[in-house]
């Protein structure tokens, strides 16, 4: 078929396919022209740089040569010389290009092959870009697809515009589809591959049940109740933490809907995943609390610093808290991000019995006194004797069974064997090789700098070269026994670092003065 023929078939052609793939007519028409290009180099060679153009209102389609004009033409079939380029076009210049009309090419069997690979092909790329542009932005929401297929359990699903991929791992368990089912899924990732853009859904994803809720409850979705956390199990139970800025709105009530009819719309979808839904609350505490419901809780202890809480619930209460196979206390966590340790009633005590007993017994033993004001000592919350030598002598003296006399001594004590065990780390530090500079430095003790010179550290230029976190890691500090904060340790740091700089203080000053 000759190129020329066929004009109005050739636009119809490039709007069937633009419609079919929802894609640009332009692009289709370029594909065109390029098939063109690629079939006219075989005819005329593939050394001629051809160029082949389709009106896009009448579809009639030129096809030309293009000439570079050059001093000294290198190649005839894409250079032409100045004197002949000027004898067509009396303007032509040096580097223009000159376009050469060419005769309308008949499509041999080869020829069409090619050209219909090409167009092929670049309508598929831009289908996929496309989809990539259509669906990037649309992560995070929930889509509804047909069931195309299941591969080793991924299910590929039709969305209607675009192809994706559920993969096994993404898919709630003992939940089967097969051929045609309906799909409702999250968009949790679109990437650009090789193969064309992968869109990722998920089932499992805590935010899949976060839009679940959002459809179901108007105020979810209207932003009056904000849901600020969910974790899951996913197929078995799960967790929502809800906010609602509005104070006459009870948040939980809203999401759970009238007799239930809210939530459960949300478990059906989730294949009966139990849903408890807590209220949130700024207060650590209180959410966590909250969160590990339906446990009750008698007590809580927070280390803010590591983010752990310990909690405390009667004895009947413990199964309850922990939950099958640690479940219950497992997404409380999630919920939440705290590290929670539960401990029943009956164990806390016992722990602290134990607590007092070793603090009484560390005190009998360090300051030489009867087991009594030791154990005075440790009912009153002192934890080491740095506490006894240096708290306000009134605080002791006020003590049920002390007096000025006792709490005196018993500060000369402790001052004492602070001194006397001091003394000891400085004779264990020099024996160490560290060396009197890092002893100067403001807020380290003798024990802190026995232990960095068991780590190493023994030079000023050592301890400059640390970060915070390898002095105070949780696990891997070296200082990390000796209760010490992000900005003392940094503070340690610069203040070892500092001799780093004296020598370019002076030489500013110097050139300042030559200057």
């Amino acid at each position: 078929m000759a190129v020329s023929a066929n004009r109005l078939e050739l636009l119809q052609i490039a709007d069937a396919v633009a419609r079919e793939k929802s894609i640009d007519k332009f692009v289709v028409l370029e594909a065109m022209e390029e098939a063109i290009q690629k079939a006219a180099r075989l005819r005329y060679g593939t050394e001629n740089e051809i160029r082949a153009e389709i009106d896009p209102k009448t579809g009639e389609t030129r096809l030309y040569r293009l000439l570079e004009v050059a001093e000294v033409p290198e190649s005839e079939a894409t250079q032409i010389s100045l004197e002949e380029a000027v004898a067509r076009n009396p303007a032509a210049q040096i580097g223009d290009f000159l376009s050469e009309p060419l005769p309308p090419i008949e499509f041999g069997r080869i020829a069409a092959q090619i050209a219909k690979q090409v167009i092929v092909q670049k309508v598929r790329d831009a289908e996929r870009e496309r989809q990539y542009d259509e669906y990037k932005d649309r992560i995070g929401e929930i889509v509804n697809g047909i069931v195309k297929r299941v591969e080793f359990g991924n299910v590929i699903a039709d969305l209607g515009r675009a192809e994706a991929i559920m993969r096994r791992d993404e898919g709630l368990p003992r939940e089967t589809f097969h051929n045609g089912d309906r799909l409702r899924a999250y968009v949790y990732d679109v990437r650009r591959e090789t193969r064309g853009p992968q869109i990722f859904l998920s089932r499992t994803h805590p935010q899949f049940m976060a839009k679940l809720f959002a459809q179901e409850v108007p105020e979810v979705y209207d932003g009056i109740i904000e849901i600020k956390a969910v974790a899951r199990d996913p197929g078995s139970r799960a967790k929502i933490a809800v906010l609602s800025r509005d104070s006459s709105i009870d948040p939980v009530g809203a999401c759970v809907g009238m007799r239930g009819s809210r939530v459960q719309a949300v478990v059906g979808e989730l294949q009966g995943e139990k849903i408890d839904i807590i209220q949130w609350s700024p207060d650590p505490a209180t959410f966590i609390v909250n969160g590990l419901a339906p446990a009750e809780v008698a007590k809580v202890v927070l280390d803010e610093d590591s983010r752990r809480i310990e909690v405390v619930v009667p004895d009947d209460q413990l199964s309850l808290a922990i939950g099958r196979r640690g479940q219950n206390v497992r997404l409380a966590s999630q919920l939440t991000g705290w590290e929670i340790d539960i401990l029943t009633e009956a164990e806390e005590s016992q722990r602290r019995q134990e607590e007092f007993r070793t603090r009484s017994e560390m005190f009998a033993r360090e300051l030489d006194v009867e087991e009594t004001i030791a154990q005075l000592l440790a009912a009153e919350g002192f934890v080491s004797i740095e506490e006894v030598a240096y708290v306000a002598e009134d605080e002791l003296s006020e003590i049920q069974g002390f007096d000025e006399d006792i709490a005196g001594a018993l500060q000369s004590r402790a001052r004492d064997k602070i001194a006397e065990r001091d003394a000891r780390y400085d004779e264990e530090r020099k024996l160490l090789g560290v060396t009197d500079e890092i002893a100067a430095l403001d807020g380290l003790t003798p024990a802190m700098l026995v232990a960095l010179g068991k780590a190493g550290i023994k030079t000023l230029d050592d301890f400059a070269d640390l970060a915070s976190d390898e002095l105070i890691d949780g696990r891997e500090g070296i200082l990390r026994s000796f209760d010490l904060d992000a900005d003392a340790a940094n503070e340690m740091i610069m203040a070892a670092r500092a001799h780093w700089f004296e020598g370019e203080a002076d030489d500013n000053g110097a050139s300042t003065m030559h200057s």
